[in-house]
């Protein structure tokens, strides 16, 4: 009997520690939100991006650039870089949620900063694709920020605004994931955790420069660039930073 109740308890301990060692794995789906947040993201920072030299022209008052526009840019450069075009009917309830809301908040922030984008006689005008994917950010959490959650973040010796810092997660992730020389460039990175006291998915995602990048983070390293920050003296193909989701379960 001493025999078979030890066993027994092994089998108990064994299968308990299983459970705990093995983080439930996410789902196709959760996989599919992820990186579709991170692209919509990036293809409507990429659209303010390439209209930098509008927005910032002082001579041009008005400079027909609408939220609706850049949206329609944003899911247009997103269906040529996906191969395929985004239709929200084909999504799922939830999904199809937290893409109208993404979409959404693009169009709230440009329209919101449509003075400052037509501003004549001023050249630069801070509207930025950091600035834009950060007030998106925060403008989709306010919408849905109990469903799901969207963040662009960077390594603590290089992050700009305080607002992007990483939290201890996101830290530990590129680290001990990004930073090293050991992963492969360009993977994400998942897990389930708790966050706000809640469980959930959560996915970060690298971003490294390119060259459009370089001249605010490039060289001279200290040199304060256009937007008043010192450049971090990076180069093309260096971690920048990373795209940060989180779908609460």
């Amino acid at each position: 009997m001493m025999r078979r109740k030890s066993f027994g308890a092994v089998m108990i301990a064994a299968i308990a520690f299983a459970s705990f060692a093995i983080p439930v794995l996410a789902s196709d789906q959760e996989l599919a939100t992820g990186e579709r947040l991170a692209a919509v993201l990036r293809a409507g920072r990429s659209v303010i991006s390439n209209h930098q030299s509008l927005i910032n022209d002082e001579s041009i008052a008005e400079k027909n650039l609408p939220g609706q526009r850049v949206v329609d840019e944003a899911l247009e450069l997103y269906a040529q870089r996906e191969g395929k075009s985004l239709e929200p009917e084909n999504l799922s309830d939830l999904d199809k949620q937290l893409f109208e809301a993404q979409i959404a908040a693009m169009r709230e922030i440009v329209d919101e900063n449509q003075d400052l984008i037509d501003a004549e006689g001023i050249g630069f005008k801070g509207f930025i694709p950091a600035i834009f994917a950060r007030l998106v950010n925060e403008r989709f959490a306010e919408k849905v920020g109990n469903l799901a959650q969207t963040k662009v973040t960077a390594p603590v010796d290089i992050v700009r605004n305080r607002k992007a810092t990483p939290d201890e997660w996101e830290r530990n992730v590129l680290e001990s994931k990004f930073q090293t020389s050991a992963w492969e460039r360009g993977k994400p990175y998942f897990d389930e955790v708790e966050k706000n006291g809640k469980p959930a998915f959560r996915m970060l995602i690298p971003e490294y420069y390119s060259a459009s990048c370089l001249t605010c983070h490039g060289q001279p390293k200290g040199e304060v660039d256009v937007t008043g920050y010192p450049k971090e003296g990076g180069a093309e193909g260096d971690l920048a930073g990373a795209i940060s989701i989180t779908l609460f379960r």
